[in-house]
């Protein structure tokens, strides 16, 4: 169903690569939260006030909550797919990011004030009639809330929207909340205890928990996160799949919102070939990329391979150094020769996590190297992994 009310509806449906296309999956996928949370506002805030339910009027809050963060979200599509700009070269993507933010702080909000309320009622009780009304009213919501779920779920999967897949979380909360509610209400009818204070600080911590998760999960893309390890091992090897590539490191990925990532990596080549053609070939693999819709730039490395004897020590010196640790790599080795020492120069990359050191690291490596190449004296670079420490 969610696909057949985006084709309906969402004009150029079929071409999501486009991001103008994607913002109007993301707003009509708004729109349809918004019309779905009023609805189940309106009923739950008259059936919670005619019995006199705190919990169900608090879970009427929720919805409208949940349908004020949708409009914040529709805004979020819409300002992000504003094109870059003189003072916005990137592009306006992480507006996206920025509005899921804001949701999240709303929801750990609602959460606060639906605990307080209910300490209120505990303190101060008032009777609550639950009826027939109360029953359908839940029930109808948790229905409507799962479909909100599979909706949300398969359209920000389609466009890759996290804030699209917070709200289906959001949705699925909601689900458990709402039959917390009803259990209350069940239990209260059956015993005569009233539990729907106590239902109501439980619906509002689990609220405030999801709305904790969600801030978190919100920062995470405006601070700079890890890349995907298969778009980290999708470059990797579209890169290494080009002949006279010998080699490739230092790749970064930047995010500037969703479809608009720029990468750089550094490329080795035989220094021995051509240097125009080897420009030309790294501008083709830049090319092929954009065509992928990802902006990248790559810097050449040029590397001995005509000389055995640095050919064997480059790749004695890979081997012993992963002896260390398994994710340690060199790269970009050259020497120098002396009368007296041969200055060996690389760069290592070191995972963030390495239980050493960069002084005991570089004396480890040093002796790794002396003691099969007596004259050489390491002159190492250590450099940090920006996709993961394995990469």
């Amino acid at each position: 169903m969610a696909d057949w009310l985006v084709r309906t509806f969402v004009r150029d449906a079929d071409d999501l690569s486009d991001p103008v296309a994607r913002a109007r999956c993301g707003e009509f996928a708004g729109v349809v939260c918004i019309v779905c949370n009023v609805l189940l506002c309106t009923g739950k805030a008259i059936v919670g006030i005619l019995v006199g339910s705190v919990s169900i009027v608090a879970d009427a809050i929720n919805n409208l909550s949940d349908a004020s963060s949708n409009i914040i979200s529709m805004l979020g599509f819409k300002l992000a797919s504003k094109p870059a700009d003189e003072g916005h070269p990137y592009g306006h993507g992480r507006f996206e990011y920025l509005a899921g933010l804001t949701v999240s702080v709303l929801v750990a909000a609602i959460g606060i004030d639906l605990i307080a309320t209910s300490v209120e009622k505990i303190i101060h009780p008032q009777h609550t009639d639950f009826g027939p009304a109360v029953v359908i009213v839940l029930l109808a919501s948790m229905a409507v809330k799962l479909w909100m779920m599979t909706f949300n779920t398969k359209v920000g999967m389609d466009i890759s929207s996290e804030t699209l897949m917070a709200t289906a979380v959001d949705s699925r909360n909601d689900v458990i909340t709402t039959g917390a509610v009803l259990a209350s209400a069940f239990v209260s009818s059956a015993t005569g205890f009233d539990l729907d204070g106590w239902a109501g600080i439980a619906v509002g911590g689990f609220i405030l928990w999801s709305g904790i998760g969600l801030i978190r999960d919100s920062v995470s893309p405006l601070l700079g996160t890890t890349p995907d390890p298969q778009t980290v091992e999708h470059i990797k090897d579209k890169i290494m799949s080009y002949p006279g590539v010998l080699g490739t490191h230092d790749l970064m990925i930047h995010d500037y919102g969703p479809g608009r990532q720029f990468a750089s990596a550094h490329v080795e080549m035989a220094g021995e070939a051509d240097v125009f053609e080897s420009h030309d070939l790294i501008d083709n693999i830049e090319q092929d990329f954009k065509s992928e819709g990802l902006v990248m730039t790559l810097h050449y490395d040029p590397i001995v391979t005509d000389d055995p004897t640095i050919r064997d020590m480059r790749n004695w010196i890979n081997l012993h150094v992963k002896a260390i640790d398994p994710r340690l790599t060199i790269h970009d080795l050259r020497t120098v020769p002396g009368p007296t020492h041969t200055n060996v120069i690389f760069d290592c990359v070191r995972p963030h996590d390495l239980g050493m050191t960069d002084v005991e690291l570089l004396d480890r490596i040093q002796e790794i190297v002396s003691a099969e190449y007596p004259q050489a004296i390491c002159k190492v670079t250590l450099d940090s992994s920006y996709v993961s420490s394995s990469q």
